[in-house]
């Protein structure tokens, strides 16, 4: 029986301990890989080109370029690639400029390797430009419709933020 081919994952930060925790739960898993890693937007781009991955995990706060503008980029030179906002904090206008640019999703940086895996996976299933909302950040519905793929909406109400992510 055939396997699935792995999830290819971009992850760019220029935080290296965050690269590297994410490239380590990558690489434990399966049915994950990482593709390459990048430290600024202008390179997230261009590995983009060179080597599509198929999951984008784009710091929001990358310096030169904001976070809605690389999402742009990339999705100039890869319509498919799926790309999901990490961040340290909830700032829903950072949310509101990185969704109708055409980010999957948006998450939180302190999520565990589990989940991380888990909205990798998601985004990738994921139709193209909708709002994956992993974090508690309230995010207008006409946001979230107007990142709807061509497949519908994605299930929102299925994710719900953890523990930490609340504050509990």
């Amino acid at each position: 029986m055939p396997t699935q081919p792995r999830i290819r994952g971009l992850v760019a930060d220029d935080n290296a301990a965050v690269r590297q925790a994410i490239a380590t739960v990558l690489q434990a898993s399966d049915d994950l890989e990482l593709a390459t890693a990048s430290v600024s937007p202008a390179e997230a781009v261009r590995q983009c080109s060179e080597t599509p991955p198929d999951v984008v995990l784009l710091d929001m706060a990358l310096p030169d370029m904001s976070s809605a503008a690389v999402t742009r980029g990339i999705h100039a030179l890869c319509p498919a690639i799926r790309v999901v906002a990490l961040s340290s904090f909830q700032d829903e206008s950072l949310v509101q400029g990185v969704l109708p640019a055409g980010a999957v999703g948006y998450m939180l940086k302190n999520v565990s390797a589990d989940e991380l895996a888990g909205i990798i996976r998601t985004a990738h299933r994921a139709p193209c430009a909708t709002a994956l909302q992993q974090a508690d950040v309230p995010v207008p519905a006409s946001i979230i419709s107007s990142n709807v793929g061509t497949g519908g909406p994605f299930p929102t109400d299925s994710i719900q933020p953890t523990a930490s992510q609340k504050g509990e």
